[in-house]
Formats: structure tokens, C-alpha cells, sequence
């Protein structure tokens, strides 16, 4: 447990975040698509290249997540892409689930799947180079769900994830997302958010996974998309803190996701999380909030490498800036 415990502290270091370029093959095909790319297993590589080699990108990024297929990637110079990741700081992980599927009994929601074969698998990516892995589950809000027989589900194999994890000696990534879809309001949002992570916290209990070895990747307390009312990042930052503190001391640390936020807010949502002081680090790990800027800048031309580069780099910074709050409130 003392290797997840290390790893654990050291994604959620001070001043950094952690990179999500985990996209399945088909999500990551449609948004090359969209900016005029052909999908391919090398342009997929291209890309993913492209977002680690971005110059001095451990100075605001302690890990970055991959999917299976870049796992087994190589640079361009031939190396692999865990090890080649690690010699540039970072740390390499791993998505593991695959993917939200209907849930039998329970029309409308979804179940993850990914436990057939876990144990082996996770033998496989550490084995490869991998020092963390990612399962995500996803819960959306109407007047009636999330239902107790979704959170439960979802909640119970997050913790089946979670110790098959540290037992590999991987540090997991615990992602509960309540989705932003919907009209929802902010309150809404934070008694969901709240019912979801209290059984995800009595499911690792249960499973003795040790908090101090994992992290915890949730979404910020924030209104629906199509609600009339935005909330302010002073209020975003007070609901999610609020639901936050039930976590334990002992959690190695949070890594929000963005959610489809625009960039912008998702930055300014981060930046209002560190007025509030709390026992573990409130960091970010944001997906499309930072490699879509990005993907845009290059959308496949070789010569525009370094604009797409320059476009990750300016968003990992303005995030990385964001996390400076915090410095006022330890102690000298």
C-alpha cells in the first residue's frame, strides 16, 4: 500500500493537475473528424504525441491518463509511451473501464463494466509501464434519477475497481461524474452529488481500500446546462467544498473533472475551490477543457505541431495558476 500511498501524493502534488487524454477510439475518431482529420491509429498517435511532448508540460502536469491503444504505442523515435512519459516527468496511467452500457432493471441508466478480467489486465498495464488507472461512472439527474439501484451498482464496482487496483500496486483513479445534462439547479446537483459519494465512500470502506492511495476525481456541484441561472464561481466553489467534506483526512487528494465545461469556467471554478481550505489538495483533472484547444489549433497539420502545443500549454498553465490560491492558505 505504501507505493499507491507515494504515487497517490505525488499526482496530487501542489501546483499540478492531471492530464486526461483518454479517449476511446470512437470519441477520439469523431473529434478528429470534426476538425477535418482522418481517424487512424497513427493520427490518434500523432495527437497523443503531440499533447506529451509540449514543452515544460511537468511543470503543471503530474500524470497524464491514456486509453489501452496508446498504451501500446510508440513515439515517433520508437520508444514506448509509458516509458518515454516517464522521462519527461510525468506519470503514466490507464483507463480501465469499457464503458457505460444500460442497466439491466433500470431503463434509462447505466452500469460500467470493466471487472471480467480486471485483476490480469491491471498486471498487464503495470507490467507495460502504467503507475495509476481511471473508471469512471456516470449518473444523470432527473426528477427521478439517479436511482438508489444506479449508485448502488456503479458505486460497489467503483470498489471492486478501486482494490483490484491497489492490490496491482496501481493507484485509482475514482471518477463518480454527475453529468451536467439537464435543467437542473445547483442545489439538485449537490444533493445528488452528495448521495452518490456517500455510497461510493461506504463501498470502499467495505472493500478496505485505503484512502490515502487513491484519488478522487469528481465533478464540481454545478447547475444543469440548460438551467436559466448560472452559478457563480464563488458558488460552485462553496456547494462543492460542502459536499467534499464528508470525504476523510486521509484522501490522497480531488481531481476535478471539467464535465464539458467551457475552459474558462471550468478555470475559474478551480480558482474559487482554493479559497476554501480543506485537509487534501483541489486539483483538476480536465479532459476536454484542456486538449481541445489544442486539437483545434493542429486539426492535422504537421506545420501547426507547436500552435497545438502552445494552445495545451496555455490552458495547463492558466490551471496550474489557478492552484496558487491555495499557497495563501498554509501556514508559514
Amino acid at each position: 500500500m505504501s507505493t499507491c500511498n507515494e504515487t497517490a501524493a505525488a499526482m496530487t502534488m501542489p501546483g499540478k493537475g492531471i492530464l486526461a487524454a483518454d479517449e476511446s477510439i470512437s470519441t477520439m475518431s469523431t473529434r478528429l473528424e470534426q476538425v477535418g482529420v482522418v481517424p487512424t491509429a497513427e493520427s490518434r498517435r500523432d495527437y497523443r504525441e503531440l499533447l506529451v511532448t509540449t514543452a515544460d508540460l511537468a511543470a503543471g502536469v503530474s500524470g497524464v491518463i491514456l486509453c489501452e491503444e496508446t498504451l501500446g504505442q510508440v513515439f515517433s523515435d520508437g520508444r514506448p509511451f509509458p516509458e518515454a512519459i516517464r522521462t519527461l516527468g510525468i506519470l503514466p496511467g490507464i483507463k480501465v473501464d469499457t464503458g457505460a452500457k444500460p442497466c439491466p432493471g433500470l431503463p434509462g441508466e447505466t452500469i460500467t463494466e470493466g471487472l471480467d478480467g480486471l485483476p490480469a489486465r491491471l498486471a498487464g498495464y503495470a507490467e507495460a509501464g502504467a503507475v495509476f488507472a481511471k473508471w469512471r461512472a456516470v449518473f444523470t439527474i432527473t426528477e427521478e434519477r439517479p436511482s438508489w439501484g444506479a449508485i448502488a451498482a456503479n458505486s460497489s464496482a467503483l470498489a471492486r475497481y478501486a482494490a483490484a487496483c491497489q492490490e496491482a500496486d496501481l493507484v485509482p483513479i475514482v471518477e463518480p461524474e454527475v453529468l451536467m445534462s439537464g435543467e437542473h439547479s445547483l442545489e439538485r446537483c449537490a444533493e445528488v452529488t452528495a448521495s452518490v459519494h456517500a455510497a461510493v465512500r461506504q463501498q470502499l470502506r467495505a472493500m478496505n481500500v485505503g484512502l490515502a492511495g487513491i484519488v478522487l476525481k469528481p465533478n464540481m456541484v454545478i447547475e444543469g446546462e440548460d438551467h436559466p441561472v448560472r452559478a457563480t464561481p464563488e458558488q460552485v466553489a462553496e456547494a462543492t467544498v460542502a459536499v467534499l467534506r464528508a470525504w476523510p483526512a486521509e484522501l490522497a487528494g480531488v481531481a476535478f473533472l471539467s464535465g464539458g465545461q467551457e475552459p474558462e469556467r471550468a478555470t475559474a471554478n478551480l480558482a474559487a475551490m482554493q479559497s476554501h481550505n480543506t485537509p487534501w489538495p483541489l486539483t483538476f483533472s480536465f479532459g476536454r477543457a484542456l486538449v481541445s484547444p489544442a486539437l483545434a489549433a493542429w486539426h492535422g497539420d504537421e506545420g501547426l505541431v507547436e500552435a497545438g502545443q502552445r494552445a495545451l500549454a496555455s490552458h495547463v498553465a492558466a490551471n496550474a495558476n489557478a492552484l496558487r490560491g491555495r499557497e495563501r492558505l498554509q501556514p508559514a
